[in-house]
């Protein structure tokens, strides 16, 4: 595939983990949160009425696109490989807006991913 990097892949394949990593952050923040004496409907309707939800659909509907994309120029079992960045991106994003801990064994599986996409990027 390294050959089959041209810029419209490469920018199809950022787009994608932006909006993908971006609607994760947004669902998240969109089930924070909420007052502890809610549950069942009310808080779903505590969370329909946040902001971030709307705007994490709104990034799945631009994800769903941008893949399509993607999709349509490169291998399936590449494309997948490559889209899973978005999981370091989830984590990393994670550690700073929510204070998620980063164990030692998940800081390993960052680097790990993170050198599977760049074999699977870098391949001839």
């Amino acid at each position: 595939m390294g050959s089959e990097l041209s810029p419209l892949v490469i920018t199809l394949w950022v787009l994608n983990v932006l909006v993908d990593s971006g609607g994760q952050l947004a669902f998240k923040a969109a089930a924070s949160q909420p007052p502890l004496e809610l549950d069942g409907m009310a808080r779903w309707r505590f969370m329909l009425k946040r902001p971030w939800l709307w705007i994490g659909v709104a990034c799945y509907v631009a994800e769903f696109i941008f893949w399509l994309a993607f999709l349509s120029l490169v291998p399936l079992s590449d494309g997948v490989l490559l889209g899973s960045i978005n999981i370091v991106a989830i984590m990393i994003a994670g550690r700073f807006l929510f204070n998620e801990k980063l164990a030692p064994m998940r800081v390993a599986g960052i680097i790990l991913v993170s050198i599977g996409v760049a074999i699977v990027g870098l391949k001839a």
